[in-house]
């Protein structure tokens, strides 16, 4: 194998969009690859993604084409007929379909891409594409970055018989990051050989896991998209049910998704710290989740964690604006393991030890609801002063 993906090639460029930095990717599979693929549901969509959604309905892809820097978003007839040309110029310099050309793009909404720049570059690519390994992955995760202040990548292999399965995923994302997707942008690459219909299975389940369960600022993006191709070159005896190779491959995902969705939270703009929020004994995995994302998503509950300051009011304030059932008299919080509410009441806490536990990198909250059996996790950060100065400046 001459990459760390059997069958993968890519490239990127700097073709003029961003001032000094590469701002152009291409992603190829040597045979086509079935794929699956989830997107913004914000109503205002950016041309590549209206685009992607038709071409991924055939469930096969193979080539990625991404710019980043301008998102080609309300942009009109303009912005879909410069989408098309990525994917033709793609599919042309590949010799492939242009149906089997998957499109993305981000940065400033509202500012027409400049076309002609991004056409030379797909093709400089194209005509020099190379098998990747792990540091090239990281080039290639550092193209299609905006404010994120590192490349984000996570790789893993198992063993199904005795093929190994190998798996990568790239990922930006920093700001306007809110479930169902974030601003974010995420491709995973496999030679893992399996069924479409599990591939959908386990990628839906996961996402919702993952990507759709962090949030930074609430805001939405009208570009969010994640991808994933499997092209079989592994050459694993097929997935085709949930057995136990199937049980590898998704744990082997979860990994991936869960991990590059957390560098995200973690890389949010302006962010201090890193929060995972754990709901407990809520009724329904649903109603834990919206529990969870609306204490994440309160801008009263991250800016008490930036300051460390441990005014568990906000917490229940937001539990009982999230619209679930919960008694509370039932409800108790912890900060790390330190015990900061019983039945729904405040207990004596070391204000001393709750500051420091919230003055760490890394915080944990837990919220027993203490009314059912089912649980969820979410990850935000904190909301700091430099989110406001990196988001004021964004354009200039």
């Amino acid at each position: 194998m001459k990459g760390d993906i059997r069958g993968f090639k890519a490239g990127s460029c700097h073709c003029g969009i961003k001032k000094d930095k590469d701002d152009l990717l291409v992603i190829y599979s040597e045979v086509p690859a079935v794929a699956s693929a989830a997107f913004t549901s914000n109503k205002v969509k950016a041309a590549p993604v209206i685009l992607s959604q038709k071409h991924i309905k055939e469930g096969i892809i193979s080539a990625i084409v991404v710019n980043s820097g301008n998102a080609n978003a309300c942009t009109g007839e303009i912005g879909l007929l410069h989408a098309n040309l990525m994917a033709e110029t793609t599919a042309n310099a590949l010799n492939i379909k242009k149906q089997e050309v998957f499109v993305a793009s981000t940065g400033v909404i509202g500012v027409v891409l400049p076309i002609n720049k991004v056409i030379s570059g797909i093709k400089k690519i194209c005509s020099n594409l190379n098998y990747c390994n792990y540091s090239n992955w990281q080039n290639c995760a550092s193209a299609i970055t905006t404010t994120d202040t590192f490349p984000k990548i996570v790789s893993d292999s198992f063993m199904i018989g005795k093929r190994k399965c190998n798996i990568i995923g790239i990922a930006k994302g920093s700001g306007m990051i809110s479930p169902n997707l974030a601003t974010m942008l995420s491709f995973i690459m496999s030679d893992i050989l399996i069924n479409k219909k599990y591939l959908d299975i386990a990628f839906k389940e996961v996402i919702s896991e993952s990507f759709n369960s962090i949030t930074v600022d609430g805001d939405m993006s009208t570009n969010d998209t994640v991808c994933i191709l499997a092209n079989g070159l592994a050459e694993n005896k097929i997935i085709y049910k949930k057995d136990r190779n199937y049980s590898k491959f998704l744990s082997s995902l979860r990994y991936i998704m869960t991990n590059l969705a957390k560098m995200i939270v973690k890389d949010g703009e302006g962010a201090n710290k890193f929060i995972e929020i754990e709901i407990l004994k809520a009724r329904s995995k649903l109603e834990a989740k919206v529990a969870g994302l609306s204490i994440a998503k309160s801008n009263l509950f991250k800016t008490a964690m930036y300051g460390g300051d441990p005014n568990w009011g906000r917490i229940m304030s937001a539990l009982g604006n999230s619209g679930i059932y919960f008694k509370e008299n039932k409800v108790d919080i912890y900060f790390d393991k330190l015990l900061i509410v019983k039945d729904g009441c405040g207990v004596n806490f070391n204000e001393k030890e709750a500051h420091k536990i919230l003055s760490k990198k890394n915080i944990k909250i837990t919220i027993n609801l203490n009314i059912g059996k089912e649980e969820s996790k979410v990850w935000t950060c904190d909301l700091t002063e430099g989110y406001i100065k990196i988001n004021a400046h964004y354009r200039t």
